[in-house]
């Protein structure tokens, strides 16, 4: 498997334990720096690891899950409170503006479903509800949207590797394989785009 931080993505979700899979998960959804955390593999390792005992399942998803739905409303407050002066920073190593525009064109397309639809895609689900945020998105709407994605989000990916794991013996020699299939199936809305983009 590729390696991240120098170790292997078991290796490093082992590590970090529940709580430093929380933190991620919150930074990802939350903080316009965390787009390029691999929130997906993650929470589907995890269930699986949990699985084969290294977890408590029972723990996991509700820290999970409540990290998504904080780390989503702290993103809503971000952007409430940047509003305009958002557009107008400048692309850095952790910001670039063409990640906006993807965004608005998700939500031209799905309106407030945005976020939900957004959990499931890299990118676009740390800077919806910034976006959610900076366009004055009623907060109690905002809210019922963002605990029915983080619900959808975090406990179907998890629970989805620990059925797996207990279901299948073995299936953990296959985590590679499994991971990048994971991260390719949600990278396919943006590749689309891209591909339809490139044919405009």
């Amino acid at each position: 498997m590729e390696h991240l931080l120098g170790t292997d993505l078991p290796t490093l979700i082992t590590t970090i334990g529940h709580i430093g899979l929380a933190v991620i998960i919150l930074c990802e959804t939350g903080l316009l720096f965390g787009f390029f955390l691999p929130g997906d593999s993650l929470l589907f390792t995890a269930g699986l690891l949990a699985s084969q005992g290294i977890f408590s399942i029972w723990l996991l998803v509700p820290m999970l899950t409540a990290a998504a739905i904080v780390g989503d409303s702290i993103g809503y407050a971000i952007g409430a409170r940047l509003g305009p002066a958002l557009y107008k920073r400048e692309d850095s190593f952790f910001f670039r503006k063409r990640y906006i525009e993807e965004t608005e064109a998700f939500y031209a397309k799905h309106g407030p479903y945005t976020i939900v639809l957004a959990r499931f895609v890299p990118i676009v689900r740390t800077f919806a509800p910034t976006l959610a945020g900076v366009g004055r998105m009623p907060y109690t709407l905002f809210v019922r949207y963002n605990v029915l994605g983080g619900l959808l989000w975090t406990v179907g990916l998890t629970l989805s590797g620990y059925f797996l794991g207990t279901l299948v013996p073995g299936v953990a020699d296959y985590l590679d394989a499994i991971v990048i299939g994971i991260i390719l199936l949600s990278l396919s809305p943006l590749l689309h785009r891209w591909w339809q983009s490139r044919r405009a």
